[in-house]
């Protein structure tokens, strides 16, 4: 099991940037496909990003597609989310997760999670 801590939420203002950070420990991070997915208040848990083991494939949602952008550094165990052009229904709980193996969007099959960290954009 690898264990995920999230890094670099916080408050922006709309059309501002972040960028998240997902540190895992505990295993052999390059074995991972990891994804970010975000909790608004009162919604579903979704899919966000995700990237394959060597970087090799990113996919996105449409909600996020050319403002979000999926890295990796395998040398530092670390995953990354760079967020530009905030918009308030970005607002949410956003969380990284990892799965052995292929890529997924689909929330079951990530068998470890981050405790996730908050991100807020004002209008």
């Amino acid at each position: 099991q690898v264990q995920l801590v999230e890094s670099g939420g916080g408050l922006v203002q709309a059309g501002g940037s972040l960028r998240l950070s997902c540190a895992a420990s505990g295993g052999t991070f390059s074995r991972y496909a990891m994804g970010w997915f975000r909790q608004a208040p009162g919604q579903e848990r979704e899919f966000v990003a995700h990237i394959s083991r060597l970087a090799f494939a990113t996919n996105y949602a449409d909600s996020v597609k050319g403002r979000f952008t999926i890295s990796r550094e395998n040398a530092q165990n670390t995953v990354y989310l760079q967020m530009n052009s905030l918009k308030p229904e970005d607002t949410a709980v956003y969380y990284c997760a990892a799965r052995q193996g292929l890529v997924s969007i689909r929330i079951a099959e990530y068998d470890n999670w981050g405790q996730g960290t908050q991100v807020t954009v004002s209008s």
